[in-house]
C-alpha cells in the first residue's frame, strides 16, 4: 500500500516506490494508466488499446474482457475503502503517519470482512 498526492500519476508512484523491488515471478494486472510498465516489469499485463485507425478484433476484445474481470476485484476493494469517509477526501492534517495508520486499519477491516 502506497500513498501519494492525488495529482501524482499512479505509474509515477509505482516507479518511485515499489517498482524496482517487485519480484518478476508475481503477475501484475494493470490498466492503461500504466502504459509502458513492460519496460520496468516483464510479468505485467495491460489491456490492448484501440484507435481510430486500428479497431480491436473480437479476440482482442475478449482478452481485454478477461483482464477486466480479474482487475474488477481490486476496484471493488478500492470502492469499499471509500465507504469510510476519512478515505474519501484528501488528508489535510499535519501528521501523515496517522492517515497511514487509518488506511492500514481500514484495509485490515476490509480484508477480515472478505475472509469471513
Amino acid at each position: 500500500m502506497q500513498e501519494a498526492n492525488g495529482s501524482e500519476h499512479d505509474f509515477e508512484v509505482y516507479k518511485d516506490t515499489i517498482g524496482k523491488s517487485v519480484n518478476n515471478s508475481i503477475p501484475l494486472d494493470a490498466d492503461l494508466g500504466y502504459l509502458g510498465i513492460e519496460d520496468y516489469y516483464s510479468n505485467s499485463v495491460i489491456p490492448l488499446k484501440s484507435s481510430k485507425k486500428h479497431q480491436l478484433t473480437k479476440r482482442e476484445k475478449a482478452y481485454n474482457k478477461r483482464l477486466s474481470k480479474r482487475r474488477v476485484v481490486i476496484e471493488h476493494i478500492n470502492g469499499r475503502k471509500k465507504i469510510f469517509r476519512c478515505m474519501s477526501y484528501p488528508y489535510r492534517g499535519y501528521y501523515f503517519n496517522r492517515h497511514s495508520l487509518k488506511m492500514k486499519l481500514i484495509c485490515g477491516i476490509i480484508n477480515h470482512d472478505r475472509i469471513t
